[in-house]
């Protein structure tokens, strides 16, 4: 396996409740290390283009509003099959139906405060790091 790169977001329902440094744990416990990771306050312009593939979806505007109702912590993942093992280590999006121990089964409050975000492939990996972050902000 190649050492690649994933994005991650700590969701506002986990900035909430002062969950981030749990979760990064949790992270590099799976074998992920930190590259790059800034916390930021979305604006609507962030939230509406970082989930303008979801426009037409009548959840979109909660999803925006939600992403922006706390501070949220974006950051750049790397490890071997960096965005397998991410999304391993999330768990399922419903927490009901996540692993034990899992991010999402351990901290996710619900579908939608689900704690965590991260790439679903390789393409949208590059597409999401390079919304919020310059490539000298990522230093391996």
């Amino acid at each position: 396996m190649a050492v690649t790169r994933t994005f991650s977001i700590i969701k506002p329902d986990a900035t909430r409740r002062n969950l981030t440094g749990a979760v990064t744990a949790k992270l590099e416990e799976a074998g992920l290390r930190v590259v790059a990771s800034k916390r930021i306050h979305m604006t609507r312009e962030q939230a509406e283009g970082f989930y303008a593939v979801h426009k037409d979806r009548p959840f979109f505007g909660e999803l925006c509003d939600f992403m922006m109702s706390e501070p949220v912590v974006v950051q750049v993942l790397e490890g071997e099959d960096a965005v397998a093992r991410n999304r391993e280590v999330m768990g399922a999006t419903n927490p009901a139906d996540a692993a034990e121990g899992t991010i999402r089964k351990t901290f996710a409050l619900s579908i939608g405060e689900n704690t965590v975000h991260g790439s679903d492939s390789e393409e949208n990996a590059a597409i999401e790091i390079a919304f919020f972050f310059k490539p000298e902000e990522i230093v391996g």
